[in-house]
């Protein structure tokens, strides 16, 4: 079995201007970097130009490229009109394979539903492109007011608790699903690969 740590991207999910994400990306972050089952690579679609026509540039094969180094990934989603970003919606769609057999979870941040609903929308567009989404997810409700002035958690051990009990959840699926990808190349029969 495959020992390396997992190569976990964390994507920040949001673009607008006076975003939230960045904090809430950092902290989650640095406690991915303590869990030592990882090894992080964040990666914040403000800096990337993804055309809406869903056409291939030089931002789209970086991010493609980063997504297939990816052994997991965790959104870092916002809750815009009770779901996520347009840009978010758009990086997804503008991939394909580079999603395939991979855990996704969510760390989710918004008005008094947490980023909740958006995550609900999200785990139904994951499905479609052959990923698997993690049950467990962080959830900040009124996230403004639950950080302090250094981008810290004020409610520090419920949600680093919660913060570790997905990444022990991703690490199992990860673990898991690398082995997988190594043995049987996604979307072929495990029983034809082994009769080879």
């Amino acid at each position: 079995m495959d020992s390396r740590p997992l190569n976990l991207a964390i994507v920040i999910g949001s673009v607008r201007e006076g975003r939230f994400g960045p904090t809430v990306a950092r902290w989650y972050a640095e406690r991915a970097r303590m869990h030592g089952g990882y090894t992080v690579n964040v990666i914040d679609l403000a800096d990337y130009n993804i055309p809406g026509n869903m056409t291939r540039n030089s931002d789209v094969e970086r991010f493609s490229e980063q997504i297939a180094a990816a052994d997991a990934i965790v959104v870092v989603t916002q809750e815009y009109n009770h779901s996520f970003a347009g840009p978010l919606k758009t990086a997804i769609d503008a991939l394909k394979k580079e999603w395939h057999g991979k855990p996704v979870g969510f760390v989710a941040y918004g008005g008094i539903s947490g980023g909740l609903r958006a995550v609900e929308a999200l785990r139904i567009v994951f499905a479609e492109v052959h990923a698997t989404t993690i049950r467990e997810s962080v959830a900040f409700p009124l996230a403004w007011t639950k950080f302090d002035a250094d981008g810290q958690p004020v409610e520090a051990e419920v949600v680093s608790n919660a913060a570790t009990l997905m990444l022990d959840n991703l690490e199992w699926w990860g673990v898991a699903l690398r082995e997988m990808r190594n043995r049987v190349p996604y979307g072929q029969s495990v029983q034809a690969v082994a009769a080879d």
